[in-house]
């Protein structure tokens, strides 16, 4: 642990000594150091607390930090650990305390007698090595993360080494709010959400229907130029299904059951696609002649998601998948994975968010993977071999891999410079194993195919929700929901007007889609010209025409822009729109 995560953690601390001070009822569960700062999981009995108490917390801790007392470490027995919980009425360090293990070591830190906290440490030696800090905001947090567990008020804060990198960390978020994809898919009238139709569960409004369709079928367009075949799967299956794969007893919790009212069979909505196209590989004989085989598929999974965990578009209930797997020999494995990567670089290089970085995910010690620990080792030289050949900007981490293999998992760079974890090429040797797929070689020899899944955009409700924050809103012209509105000046130009759609009829953008008809509309109404620009530029269209008398005569177009304004003849407004 580094020292900046040691002044995050004694932030913490200090977080909760202003918290007994000021609410002195207060019953304290956990309060870690995370990314960025430190936060502490609170439970204020009849006291309510929200944002609008932050200002006086902070104040409170500011002043605990002037009088720079040490952060002292003191060993205790069990005994002394509960009678302390006991004492001082904290529920929940009972319960930590009580299932900490025999041998382990039980610490408190002290701050003199202002506080004293069960914590293992390390902190700062003193409170005035804590650092800039800031509180920035209030959230509900179950107990443990169980739903069946009290709410508590979770309190965060930011802290950096120096006020200039907590000011540039504040700017950030700033921004970070103003780009919020709830908010402006809201504004942009891109989704909703229903309390009838249920929490996580997006509704898509043709304007965002437009958008999302838009990036799935380029990214499918992407794998078929590479020889992938689109395939159809039911939404629901018999659990025998996932129980062979192994899903069942891996997720068996986050899947949404139905039970046949007519023969009493149990079904799952599926919560991912892979099992279902092993079936259809092994629909038939294969040979070796038709490695590897391809499928494609962007199909609507579900996943029984804590409501807690629910996150607009990020985190959802429903979620799209550009699913593919490959079926192949061991020895295709390198062009395979060359393919993929080609396409991943390809779709996020024309979406705007070219740094990419690899994460190749392994397996680590625990029990929960899957299949011979060889194999394993095999695959993960593998993927790391092709991250080398690929020449990915890698990195490697253990714990991360899928439950029946390694993968690579492409982390992509937004506009204010947070990564998202999107892509991902995952082999897997153990479903094939699993089903008992199999193909014949040259040799008349029944061989083992190994699979290959990718997703390019992953989940299309979370990537829309990365894209919608990386642009701002302001999305490139080719996928823009609606990318380009005509404004009159008056009615006089109707004719006019008439002429100018008739190009745009005609107008077929070429890249990355081909065959991708502009999408347009016309506003005519009585209002003023400023107000019916400013309604198209609240609604971020890429492209404005404005039409008057003048233009009319002139038999040009005023088109406006996001950062240029400029007349086109109207003998060229098709090229123009074209080059956007």
């Amino acid at each position: 642990m580094n020292n900046l995560e040691e002044m995050r953690h004694t932030l913490s601390h200090v977080l909760a000594a202003a918290v007994r001070e000021l609410y002195p009822d207060a019953k304290f569960g956990i309060g870690p150091a995370i990314d960025d700062g430190f936060y502490y999981d609170i439970d204020f009995g009849k006291a309510k607390v929200s944002d609008t108490d932050l200002p006086k917390i902070e104040k409170k801790m500011r002043t605990i930090i002037k009088r720079n007392l040490p952060m002292t470490k003191r060993v205790v027995s069990r005994d002394e650990a509960l009678k302390w919980a006991k004492d001082h009425k904290q529920d929940y360090k009972i319960e930590l305390i009580t299932e900490l293990p025999k041998n382990e070591e039980i610490s408190f830190y002290d701050m003199e007698d202002l506080f004293t906290d069960l914590c293992r440490g390390p902190h700062v030696k003193k409170l005035s090595e804590t650092g800039p800090f800031k509180l920035v905001r209030v959230a509900g947090a179950y107990w443990r993360g169980d739903e069946k567990r009290p709410m508590l008020t979770r309190i965060y804060g930011v802290a950096f080494p120096t006020e200039k990198e907590l000011d540039e960390y504040l700017k950030r978020q700033e921004e970070a709010k103003k780009r919020d994809h709830r908010k402006l898919g809201k504004e942009l009238d891109l989704f909703c959400f229903s309390d009838l139709v249920g929490a996580g569960l997006p509704l898509f409004t043709p304007r965002g229907t437009e958008l999302r369709e838009l990036m799935a079928n380029y990214s499918l367009s992407l794998r078929g130029r590479e020889g992938f075949k689109k395939v159809f799967t039911p939404h629901i299956t018999k659990t025998d299904l996932y129980k062979t794969s192994g899903h069942f007893a891996k997720f068996g919790d986050e899947l949404f059951m139905v039970h046949s009212q007519v023969n009493g069979d149990d079904f799952a909505m599926k919560p991912m696609n892979c099992p279902h196209h092993t079936q259809i590989f092994a629909s038939h004989p294969r040979t070796y002649r038709e490695m590897p085989v391809r499928y494609m598929e962007a199909t609507t999974d579900y996943r029984d998601e804590k409501t807690g965990e629910l996150g607009g578009l990020s985190r959802v209930r429903a979620l799209t998948q550009d699913d593919s797997h490959v079926f192949c020999r061991k020895n295709q494995i390198k062009d395979e994975v060359k393919r993929l990567v080609g396409i991943v670089k390809e779709l996020y290089s024309t979406v705007g968010m070219q740094k990419l970085r690899a994460r190749l995910s392994y397996r680590s010690d625990e029990d929960k993977y899957l299949g011979d620990k060889k194999l394993w080792e095999m695959a993960q030289n593998q993927i790391k071999q092709a991250a080398i050949d690929n020449k990915l900007d890698y990195f490697e981490q253990e714990g991360e891999a899928a439950f029946y293999g390694p993968k690579i998992d492409f982390m992509a760079e937004d506009a204010i410079g947070r990564e998202h974890q999107l892509a991902t090429i995952q082999l897997d040797f153990v479903m094939p194993e699993r089903f008992g797929l199999e193909f014949t070689n040259e040799k008349g020899e029944k061989e083992r195919p190994v699979m290959i899944h990718h997703a390019t955009l992953g989940s299309i409700e979370r990537f829309l929700s990365v894209f919608i924050e990386h642009t701002g809103g302001w999305f490139p012209f080719w996928c823009a929901p609606e990318q380009v509105r005509i404004v009159t000046v008056n009615n006089s130009v109707s004719d006019y007007v008439s002429e100018i759609t008739k190009i745009l009829d005609k107008v077929v953008l070429d890249k990355p889609l081909k065959y991708n008809e502009l999408r347009y509309t016309v506003d005519e109404s009585a209002d003023s010209l400023g107000k019916k620009i400013r309604r198209a530029t609240e609604m971020k269209i890429p492209a404005i025409l404005v039409v008057g008398p003048k233009d009319a005569e002139e038999g040009i177009v005023s088109v406006r822009l996001r950062d240029k304004e400029e007349k086109i003849k109207l003998s060229e407004l098709a090229s123009f729109l074209k080059g956007i």
